[in-house]
């Protein structure tokens, strides 16, 4: 498994925006937040922001905006925003809209395993966890963690929790209610 510069250039990208996503003058607030409201953002404002190429960018948020994470708006005042709030969008959710896959083993399916006739190596489970921690962990962390500095914070929340220390709470993603549980 190898994550690459398409979900490292995403992920950065996506953090812009949405740290760049204010709501326009005219934005009506809903429970939801302001989406779809905000001022849209050139992808050479992001790329210029991240040192990123603005080329690699374009084909990259073609696939964000065929995932529905972002929306794009052509014309004079055009650019891209966020199309849910930052705190509904996972880095698993960007990673998998690049095509990137999160999966350590060499298996070809999920009933197949990589050695002759379809068997599982000795070492299967080990890695077919791993993967599964690397989903977990990019589903449990938010594009609005990322850009709130928090994924330090939770990590260390989530290490503590691993070692004894936990309680059940209500939150709106698994990382937060990790932090919740140690307030």
């Amino acid at each position: 498994m190898k994550l690459t510069t398409k979900s490292r250039y995403a992920v950065m990208a996506m953090a812009e925006l949405a740290k760049q996503d204010r709501p326009a003058a005219d934005a009506v607030s809903t429970s939801a937040g302001s989406v779809g409201a905000s001022t849209p953002v050139l992808l050479a404002t992001l790329a210029n922001r991240q040192s990123l190429s603005t080329a690699y960018l374009e084909q990259l948020f073609a696939k964000l905006v065929r995932a529905g994470l972002v929306t794009g708006q052509r014309g004079p005042r055009g650019g891209y925003r966020l199309a849910k709030p930052s705190d509904a969008i996972t880095i698993a959710d960007i990673v998998h809209a690049v095509d990137e896959d999160t999966k350590a083993t060499r298996c070809p399916s999920p009933t197949q395993g990589c050695l002759p006739g379809g068997e599982r190596c000795l070492t299967h489970d080990l890695w077919a966890e791993l993967s599964n921690h690397i989903d977990w962990f990019l589903s449990s962390m938010t594009l609005a963690d990322v850009v709130g500095r928090q994924v330090q914070p939770i990590v260390a929340a989530i290490r503590q929790s691993a070692s004894g220390s936990s309680s059940a709470s209500t939150s709106s993603s698994p990382a937060a209610l990790v932090l919740e549980a140690l307030s």
